[in-house]
């Protein structure tokens, strides 16, 4: 059985992700072909090699152009899924990911999962990064996935509802029952769109499970800190 371990030693967010799962041998180009499918135009996928601490591990940049977006409900996302040509397996996936992004908004923000919307960029960048993910686990051919203990930073971030606490609202809504620990860092390391990809698909938190490693990706965080801004993922079999 083909297993994937994400070591989040310095947390998890949406292009971490996608960068680790390239790393494991995912084609770019393959994804970006995947992802067209989605028919959503005014983005640019950049996939480069970077060095954090001297390892090198695959950063993902995503550069939106916000005049040519518009804000999204999940009804709008799931219409956008549902009618692309990607498989039922990653739409389904992807769209139960979104549920659970909404509904930790919606918790938030005092409104029903149908009111929420994603705004702008965010709504571009989540998609692909959601979408994205779903598609890297099935080409790697992921059954099972486990995580480590998540690390939380602290302090606070300005998004377009103003000056949030860290870790953000929706990440903590995301994160319940999840075992998770406080670093003192001051930066975010647990994004909403990472809690919600890694929480949704994971089989369990905790050490790594018993198996052979056959392949070791690193996703880049955008992030500067002395610790390594890098998501570790182990590919292997039970």
């Amino acid at each position: 059985m083909s297993i994937a371990f994400f070591d989040c030693f310095s947390g998890i967010c949406g292009d971490m992700i996608l960068g680790a799962l390239i790393d494991l041998g995912v084609d770019s180009s393959y994804l970006k072909n995947e992802l067209d499918k989605l028919g959503i135009s005014g983005y640019e996928i950049d996939v480069r090699k970077v060095e954090k601490n001297h390892i090198t591990g695959t950063d993902v940049y995503i550069t939106v152009k916000e005049e040519e977006q518009h804000h999204r409900s999940l009804s709008d996302i799931n219409s956008l899924i549902d009618d692309s040509s990607l498989d039922d397996d990653v739409k389904e996936l992807s769209k139960k990911i979104f549920y659970r992004l909404a509904e930790a908004e919606s918790k938030v923000h005092n409104v029903g999962v149908d009111e929420v919307h994603f705004h702008e960029v965010g709504a571009v960048d989540s998609i692909i990064d959601i979408v994205g993910a779903v598609i890297g686990l099935k080409k790697l051919g992921v059954e099972n996935v486990f995580c480590s203990h998540l690390p939380l930073g602290k302090g606070f971030v300005t998004c377009s509802h103003g000056v949030i606490p860290i870790p953000a609202p929706a990440t903590v809504e995301l994160l319940k029952d999840v075992p998770v620990y406080q670093t003192g860092i001051d930066h975010e390391m647990v994004t909403p769109t990472g809690a919600a990809v890694i929480t949704t698909v994971a089989d369990g938190f905790g050490e790594m499970p018993f198996m052979k490693i056959k392949k070791i990706g690193y996703g880049a965080g955008k992030i500067k800190s002395k610790q390594p801004g890098l998501l570790r993922v182990f590919l292997g079999e039970s």
